[in-house]
Formats: C-alpha cells, structure tokens, sequence
C-alpha cells in the first residue's frame, strides 16, 4: 500500500520527536518543527488499525493551500512544504486556546442549546433556534488547550480573568480568527460549499501571531453543501455534510464506538481503499483542483529525502 503508517527518522540537527494520533513531528535545532503528515486515521479518540493511502496528502495540501491564502491576513507557522506530506515551520509558543469560530448552530453548541443552555461560552444566543440555522452573526466560543484530557469551554471573561492571554493578545486573535472565517466562508462559497464551524490556533515568536497547525480541512472544519441547504432546513432535514463522518458511520454500523470491550471491524483493503478515495472527493471539492497522487514507490524515503533537503537548504 502507498501509505505512511508511521516513521522513525533521524535528521541532522533533531532535536525532538512528537508522536501524535495521526502527525509525526519532528523538531530541528529547537528552532524548526518538520511535521508529517501520516495515513494514519483515528475515530472516536482510538487510531484505527490500518493507514489509509493519501490521506495524509489531503489535509497537508488543504491546510497548506488555505494557509496560503490567508496569508494577507495573518502571518503563518509555514516555511516550506517540500513534500505532498510534509509542512516545515518555525516553531511558536502556542497560546493556550483554541479560537473556534461558529457561523450556524451545528455540533455542540446545538446540543449545548438543546439542553437548554442558551449561552455558549459566555455568548448569549437568541430564543427560536433549531439545529443547523444560521446564527444572526458568527460568534467565538473557544475552547481550553489542554496537555491532558479534554479540552473545554471557556469565556473570553475568564481567559481574561485567568490571564491565560492578555487582553492585547486576545483582543487580536479575535480580529483575526472574524477575518479568517469571513475569508474561508468566501472559499467554501465559492465551491458550493458552507463553511458551518472550524477552530484556529494561533502561536507567537517574540511580539509576532503566528497562524499555527491546519485550517479549513475536514478534520478541523465542518462544511454544509449550499445546494438544497434552505430546503433542508425548512423540511427538518439533516444537512448534507462534507466532513469524515463517513468513517465513524462505517465503525457504528459495525458495533464500534470507541468503548470498552468493542473492537475495531476488519478494515478490509476494500474499505480502506473506499475510505481513501472518500478523503480525494473530499480535497476536490474543497479546494476545486483536481487530486493529484505521487507516484508509486518508496514512499517514506521519499519524504525522508525531501525533509533532508529542505533542512539543508533553512
């Protein structure tokens, strides 16, 4: 199979190695984090038994063509993407929030107000909402970063309160995260898609915000098709995402949600390989390019010798 399950390099310089779900991360010199992008896939906070080939190409080209464009906006973490799985960065030290932006009431913040909580994050919303409608303006309600555990909601009263940004800081990564989700929304519409909620993390170098980790993919981002949507919702029917829920649909349907006792059902080379072209429909419609895939061969040397490259030339 053409896939990154995993690698184990060792360059010139390492000085780290990060091991995450589905990102191997390498740091160069305590100056530069070289961040691969792995075939891995996780669900239900469990990464699944078998890689899926070019996924890991789809979020780092996503996230790097929407970096791109943003980047009038906001400086970015990225210095070079010398590989379709490979983002070479500088490293920041990352604020301890994330800035999850939310344009319609989807996800938790419509569970949140199902339950009867019409605040979210300190955020009053109005009366007569039903899941899926469109808020009367985006609204932020971030969320804690933890190093353990769950992250949670939090106001911006007591980001404030707790000084775990300053009011200078936060007030910026606000304007910033309004700017990026006016631009990313302009994108998607463009596509025929709705860009529903994304999060935004953000990093600083001496006075400098930095852009940090991966925006707009479907694995940050939730994304409604524009096609039908007011019918959708003027009949009470569920919207047509574009997201992963596919394979967590597929683990349901076969007695797998992550819980004690459950095991992962056989990922066949058929399901795997549905599961791979499912993630290329997803990069064209994204991003309207068409998908283009390396060709075939030794796959991890190829990265290891575009990350060496690269680090030679920073």
């Amino acid at each position: 199979m053409n896939a990154i399950k995993e690698t184990h390099f060792n360059f010139e310089g390492q000085t780290g190695y990060y091991k995450g779900k589905v990102r191997d991360v390498y740091t160069i010199n305590n100056k530069f984090l070289a961040m691969v992008v792995t075939d891995r896939i996780s669900a239900f906070d469990v990464v699944l038994p078998e890689p899926i080939p070019f996924k890991g190409q789809v979020l780092n080209q996503i996230a790097a063509k929407f970096l791109q464009a943003t980047a009038d906006i906001v400086p970015n973490w990225v210095l070079t993407v010398p590989d379709p799985s490979v983002t070479i960065g500088r490293i920041c030290e990352p604020f301890k929030v994330e800035m999850v932006i939310r344009g319609y009431l989807a996800g938790h913040a419509a569970r949140e107000y199902a339950a009867g909580r019409k605040q979210v994050c300190g955020v009053s919303l109005p009366d007569g909402l039903k899941e899926n409608d469109k808020l009367p303006e985006p609204i932020i309600t971030p969320t804690t970063k933890a190093s353990v555990g769950h992250d949670e909601d939090i106001s911006r009263e007591d980001i404030l309160e707790k000084g775990i940004v300053s009011e200078a800081d936060y007030v910026q990564l606000e304007n910033y995260t309004r700017l990026l989700f006016k631009r990313g929304t302009e994108i998607a519409a463009a596509q025929g898609l709705i860009l529903v909620d994304t999060k935004y993390e953000f990093g600083k170098v001496g006075d400098t915000i930095y852009l940090i980790d991966e925006i707009h993919t479907p694995d940050s981002s939730r994304y409604f098709y524009s096609d039908g949507y007011e019918q959708r919702q003027a009949s009470g029917e569920a919207q047509k995402q574009l997201s992963k829920e596919f394979v967590r649909k597929w683990l349901i349907e076969n007695g797998f949600q992550g819980k004690e006792g459950q095991t992962v059902p056989e990922m066949t080379p058929e399901i795997v390989e549905s599961i791979s072209e499912r993630y290329i429909e997803l990069y064209e419609q994204i991003t309207g390019e068409t998908f283009v895939k390396p060709q075939a061969g030794a796959v991890i040397a190829r990265v290891e010798n575009a990350i060496n490259n690269a680090i030679a030339a920073l």
